[in-house]
Parts: C-alpha cells; sequence; structure tokens
C-alpha cells in the first residue's frame, strides 16, 4: 500500500504540471471504486482551475473554487502525467484532462482505491476532521506523543500507525523507526519514558524524510506521479528482512505479527 512518503512523491510530482491549469475535461471510466465515483463530478470539476494540490495524510486534495477532489490510492493506486491522448491501459479509471494538453491519470488494479468530492471546508470532512497531525510538522514532538500515550497499554508500534495519533506512519516506516529509536515494537506505548518518545519522534521525521527524499519505496508496483520507482527499498534496515541478519550486530531479525501486521525487529538492539 502506498505510504506517506509515496503519497507526498506523487503530489509533488505531479504538481508542477497540473497546478494553475484549467480542467476541460473529466472521463470516469470505471466509477466502482473503494466508494462509488460521484456521478456529477465533471459537472463539478469541468472548466474549473485547479488552485492547488496538496497532501493530508494519504490523501491528495485538488482544490477548486467550489470545492476539493480528494484521491485516495488504496492498495494499488497510482496518479501519473500523462498526454491527454496516451492510449488508456487496463485499470485506468480516471483520467482529469487540463487546458495544457495533460491529463491526471489514476490506476489503480485493485480499485481500493478513492475518488470523491467535497464543497466547503475540506478539514471538516469526516475522513479528515479526526486525523491527527503530520509527522513531518511542528505539531508533531515528544512531549505531544508522550502525553497522549499515557496509560496507553496498545503495543508502540501500533501506537503510531494509529492515524488519530500521528498520520501517514505505514507499516514499513513504523518498523524502520522503531529499529532506528532502537525500541521493541510490542513494548506498551504508556511504558515508555519521555526521553524515549524524544528519540522515536525524532527517527520518525528522519525516516519519513529520507523515504520522500528516495521517493519512496516500491516493493511491488509503485511509481511517483513521474512514472518513477521509488528507492527507499535500498534504505531498508528490517522490514522484509526477517530472519536475515541485523545490519547493527549481524545476529537473526525477528519476524512476527503485531496489530495483523508483519513485524520485524532485533531483538539485541531493540530493547
Amino acid at each position: 500500500m502506498p505510504e506517506l512518503p509515496e503519497v507526498e512523491t506523487t503530489c509533488r510530482g505531479v504538481r508542477k504540471h497540473i497546478e494553475g491549469a484549467t480542467i476541460e475535461r473529466v472521463i470516469v471510466r470505471n466509477a466502482s471504486l473503494r466508494w462509488p465515483v460521484p456521478s456529477d463530478l465533471a459537472l463539478c470539476m469541468e472548466g474549473q482551475e485547479l488552485i492547488s494540490i496538496k497532501r493530508r495524510a494519504k490523501y491528495l486534495l485538488l482544490s477548486l473554487a467550489k470545492g476539493t477532489a480528494m484521491f485516495h490510492l488504496g492498495m494499488s493506486g497510482s496518479l501519473q502525467i500523462v498526454r491527454a491522448n496516451e492510449a488508456v491501459k487496463k485499470h485506468d479509471h480516471v483520467d482529469i484532462v487540463f487546458d495544457n494538453g495533460k491529463a491526471l491519470r489514476f490506476n489503480d488494479p485493485r480499485r481500493f482505491g478513492s475518488l470523491l468530492w467535497h464543497e466547503g471546508d475540506i478539514t471538516e470532512h469526516k475522513l479528515i476532521v479526526n486525523l491527527g497531525p503530520e509527522p513531518l510538522s511542528e505539531d508533531f514532538d515528544s512531549q505531544y506523543l508522550y502525553l497522549r500515550s499515557r496509560k496507553r497499554k496498545k503495543p508502540i508500534k501500533t501506537f503510531i500507525m494509529d492515524n488519530a495519533n500521528v498520520v501517514g506512519v505505514g507499516n514499513i516506516y513504523a518498523n524502520e523507526a522503531l529499529f532506528a529509536a532502537g525500541i521493541r515494537p510490542e513494548l506498551e506505548a504508556g511504558s515508555l519514558s519521555r526521553k524515549r518518545y524524544q528519540r522515536l519522534v525524532d527517527e520518525i521525521k528522519r525516516v519519513l524524510a529520507k523515504a520522500i527524499e528516495q521517493g519512496g519505496t516500491t516493493l511491488k508496483d509503485f511509481v511517483g506521479g513521474d512514472g518513477k520507482p521509488g528507492y527507499f527499498k535500498q534504505e531498508l534496515a528490517v522490514y522484509g528482512r526477517g530472519g536475515q541478519p541485523c545490519l547493527t550486530c549481524s545476529k537473526p531479525l525477528t519476524e512476527v505479527r503485531i496489530g495483523q501486521r508483519t513485524t520485524v525487529f532485533c531483538q539485541h538492539c531493540q530493547r
């Protein structure tokens, strides 16, 4: 599933091509996504200038004068800039065509992604209003996370993957940040000290920033808005390496399931 770095990479990749352009046509070839694409989407969007395209959590928000189009990439979705007349491929479900001859094309083989429309304040949308802070923002710091974790018994890995606490720390990056911070993923969130939360917050920010710099992580078929894969896979220290030697101590990495998600850690380096 595309996580925050992949969505941010997509946002940056497409923004430079279409921000400020005017939407000429909206072509919906398959409206049966996670939620049905609104039947009046073309009526809502055509003829309007794309004021901005931004990311909130894993949502891409296309702001127009009349409202906001909300993309979510789901499990297998991608957004790419193509020529408006480029041949359509299998699973190309939606095109947003602009007056500069380019189109924003949404491809999603598994159709768990979505495209919704919202009029009014987008921060009040039901899918966004209860989200936690952005991990790379000043609002996300050790004081915030420490206080929010008090009396929480859920594993720290599950805690930081909860979008109500902080958005965008998906499975790959939770594994990596906990390893870098030297924290066992199964520890109760409420048991960690303020000092350990400072280290964890620092590593979450570092790992995510590095992943964005590398264009995200391509494990199977993710490509950014420019059609290129992400290269952070080469930086992974633990994710996908269960049973292999730890890059720090050379002892075998342990692989378990926490919250139904594959979790890899080092029993020697993470305490």
